[in-house]
Order: structure tokens, then sequence, then C-alpha cells
């Protein structure tokens, strides 16, 4: 029976729905199972199949304790009608490379992949105790995607609440309006002052916080469980995606079964990088994978020299998803490379909250970097990618996404390896900094510069980003990093 366990101890043994609904252990270590990699997905069964029947196979092997009838269930409600595209995550010809395209959902961000399946595992995970009345509150702090995403996935979910919070100024119009405008009866939306970091900071402490559990539970049955990638219920459908790569690969015969494929993903929190670590364990032939970071450039720092230290400036960038220094998912990748070597990451996880920073040995480094790539793209540097993206391949890329392109232009090419670049969002999310970098008008409101980018490129902005100008704000609350937790608690009362 697979189980799992905190990325820092062993004490616990949870099965997948347990996991899931709890979201971050007790030490505040990520769950992770160490049966990952026993079963391989059949890859020369791919070519010819589905998202749908991919995910089936995919998510059987990592929650194994969810039947095949409830998987079965949480795929279809997860990716049908609310996707722009029946392939749910297709593989675009960019160029001599890939693109795959992960922003056909109802937020038009990547995030939905998950988000949208996410709330369907845990309607079918049961409340510690048998407490039939016990209501999940989602808690997330967003850097600007994964909000709405988690919103668009939980509001009016049975069973369940969501709070989000997002860093005050520091994500785009168009993302702080799809935040601000959700409908629900059961959701919460609050800026704070502060960045990223200090706000998913909190959040960690808040889960961390005994005494305010004992207390939701006791007054409203509230149990917190998280939407942020350090959820495993939010990381492994992200593994999907890559097969489903690979399948269109196999299907446009690029590639024989076997043959190796190369991912370059832009990524701050490390959790949709990760994901193809998965995904090679689980017998995708990943021959590598390759970080692209904006200049909050933490993640490549890593990789190059093996100290990972946050203490550093923060940068606010035109890239804001990415915008992260203490990048949660690294946890779980350095536990499988470090052996499964609880002790030591505990000790490096402690260094990182003591100190601000930890070290790893050197032959761990060097087998991570063995399949780890990375590189790094300035704002310049981003803008450019954006136009050149346009001007080669007549393909608009959001910034997060042109890090990726930017990256991908820098490393060799083995004309053997297809490369496969993984997109972050549509560029109408970002359609001031879109149009500027392509020298279109970008004066106006966001609204304005849409369809200024949709008249020159011959695009269509999403109906549901393009209508955000006339949705009525339904939350404007800010609060200090330190009332963070009374603002939870006054959510889970209502």
């Amino acid at each position: 029976m697979t189980t799992f366990h905190s990325t820092r101890s062993t004490t616990d043994s949870l099965t997948s729905k347990q996991a899931i609904r709890k979201g971050i252990a007790d030490d505040g270590g990520l769950f992770v199972s160490d049966s990952l990699g026993d079963e391989h997905v059949d890859i020369a069964s791919l070519a010819g199949k589905s998202y749908r029947q991919i995910a089936q196979d995919v998510l059987a092997k990592l929650l194994p304790d969810f039947t095949d009838e409830e998987l079965a269930d949480c795929i279809r409600e997860a990716y049908g009608d609310q996707w722009s595209d029946p392939a749910i995550t297709p593989l675009r010809p960019l160029g001599d490379d890939y693109i795959l395209e992960l922003f056909n959902g109802p937020t038009s961000a990547f995030k939905d992949v998950a988000l949208q399946i996410l709330p369907r595992f845990m309607a079918r995970t049961t409340p510690a105790g048998g407490d039939e009345d016990e209501k999940i509150m989602i808690l997330t702090a967003t850097s600007g995607d994964t909000g709405k995403a988690a919103l668009a996935g939980f509001a009016d979910a049975p069973g369940t609440a969501i709070t989000v919070f997002y860093p005050e100024g520091k994500v785009s119009q168009v993302q702080q309006l799809q935040m601000t405008t959700q409908t629900g009866d059961n959701v919460n939306v609050c800026a704070v002052k502060g960045n990223f970091d200090d706000a998913q900071s909190a959040v960690k402490r808040i889960f961390g916080d005994k005494e305010l559990a004992a207390e939701l539970a006791g007054t409203s049955h509230t149990v917190l469980s998280s939407a942020n990638s350090i959820n495993v219920g939010r990381l492994v459908p992200q593994v999907v995606y890559y097969f489903a790569a690979y399948a269109q690969l196999l299907e446009r015969q690029v590639i024989n079964v076997g043959d190796e494929v190369e991912f370059t993903v832009p990524t701050g929190n490390f959790g949709d990088i990760l994901a193809g670590y998965y995904a090679k364990l689980l017998g995708l032939p990943v021959k590598h994978l390759v970080v692209a970071s904006d200049r909050n450039n933490v993640l490549f720092d890593f990789l190059t020299s093996g100290t990972y230290n946050r203490q550093r400036p923060f940068y606010q960038t035109i890239s804001p998803s990415m915008d992260i220094l203490v990048s949660s998912n690294l946890e779980r990748m350095l536990y499988y490379f470090s052996e499964k070597d609880t002790r030591l990451i505990s000790m490096l996880m402690n260094d990182l909250s003591q100190w601000g920073a930890f070290e790893v040995p050197e032959p761990m480094l060097k087998s991570i970097r063995s399949l780890f790539g990375c590189g790094w793209a300035d704002e310049d540097q981003v803008r450019e990618s954006i136009r050149d993206c346009w001007e080669r391949n007549r393909y608009v890329i959001d910034p997060h996404t042109a890090c990726g392109y930017f990256v991908m232009q820098q490393m060799p090419r083995d004309p053997l390896t297809p490369r496969v670049l993984l997109s972050t969002a549509s560029p109408y999310k970002f359609p001031r900094v879109v149009n500027e970098s392509l020298g279109l008008d970008a004066t106006g409101t966001d609204f304005e510069c849409m369809d200024v980018l949709a008249e020159a490129t011959g695009t269509t902005a999403p109906a549901a980003l393009r209508g955000l100008e006339t949705a009525d704000v339904r939350f404007d609350d800010v609060v200090e990093i330190d009332a963070m937790e009374e603002y939870v608690r006054s959510a889970a009362e209502k």
C-alpha cells in the first residue's frame, strides 16, 4: 500500500486521500511517497489516447487509494467543457521546438490543470474522526495565478470554503480583478502588505498553529488545507501533461517510443518542474528539465552553486507569478535526491528558516545537475523574447513563458532531442507588457490593451478575461501580514 509521510520525518503514514485533505505535514514538511517510481506508466500505449485517458493511467499510479471510478469522475468533471481546447493541453510547433499550451482552462493559466481537479479530489476525502459536519477551509497565498485558479475550482464546492491572500500592488490588473470579482458564497479574497514570500510564510505559520487548529475545529468544525503546490493533490495532476506532451510527439511521429525529450519550464515555486521529475520517475524518457527563472533567480544560483540563499534583494518584475525567493517544492526534489534522508532535509530546512540559506552536499548537487539545467532572463530579455517569438513564429507568449523561451534559445540544441517549452499563462493576462514588447499601443486600460493586441495579432482574448471590465468587485480588504490569522478566523466563522 502506498503511504505518504513528511519530507522531514517518517512518523506519518497517510493514504493519498488523507495527505490531500491535510495539505501540509505537522512538522512543516511536505508529503512524499517512498513508492514513487516503483510502478511505471506504459508509454508504448500513450499515442492516440485522450488527455482524460492519460490522466486516468497516471493518476492511478500516484493516488492508488482512489478507486478507478472515483478518478474517472474527478477527471470527467475537471477536464470538460470549461476548457477551450478538447486536447486540454495541446502541443504546438514553435519553430524547430514545441510549446505545450497549459492556459486553455477557465482562468487562462497553467494552474487550472491542477486546480480544476483538486476540489474534486477533496470532495472524495473523508473527515478525520468521522466528523460529518467538518468543513475544509482552503488557505492559499498567491503570486498571481494560483489564487484565481483555486477560487474558480473551489467556488461553491460542497463542504469547502476558500481564503486567498495576494500581495497588494504586486499582481497585474487583470490578475487582481480575476480574484476580487470572484462569485461564490464560500470565497474570501484579501490583499496583504508585503510580497508573496511574506504571505506564503505567514500561511505556513497559520497551518502550523496548533492552538488555532483546535479553536477552528471546536467553534466552526473547520480544518485548514492548502491549494498551493505544497499540497500533493495540487502537484500530481501536473505530472499528467508531461505524458500528454509525449503522447502528442509520438502521434506526430516526431519521436519513437523510448526516445528522450527535454522540457524547459518557467518556474518560481518549483512545482511545475517537479512534476516533470515525477513523470521521469514514472518512466517518461525525460532527458533534461531546464529551470527558467526571472530576475529573482534564486533557483539558478542554487543549481549553479549548491547554496540556496533567500537573503537577497526581492525584485518586482513583469513576470509577477515567478517573483518568489522561497521555492517550496524544492524540498520534495531534495528529499528524493538525498536518497530519502529525512534527517538531512530537516536540517537543511532548519538552516533555511534560521539563517536564510542552506548548502547541499557536493555529490547530491552533482546528481541534481545531471538532470536539471537552468537559466534566467532579465526584464529586457523577457520583452525581447516576446517580440522575437512573435516575429519568428507568429505566436504570442506571456512574460513568464518568455523567460522559458529566452532560456531555451540559450541552451545548446541536440538535433535528435525534441524540446518542449511549457507555457504559463495566456498573453491576455499581461496585455500591457505584451503590447509594450511588440511595439503596440499600451497606454490605455488593460482591456483597451487586450483589444489592441487582438487586432494586431489576429488572436482573441479569452471571454472570461475580457469580461472582467464590467464585473463587480466584491473584495477590497487589505491587511498587514500579522493580521492574516485574524482574517482566517473571521472567514471561518462566516
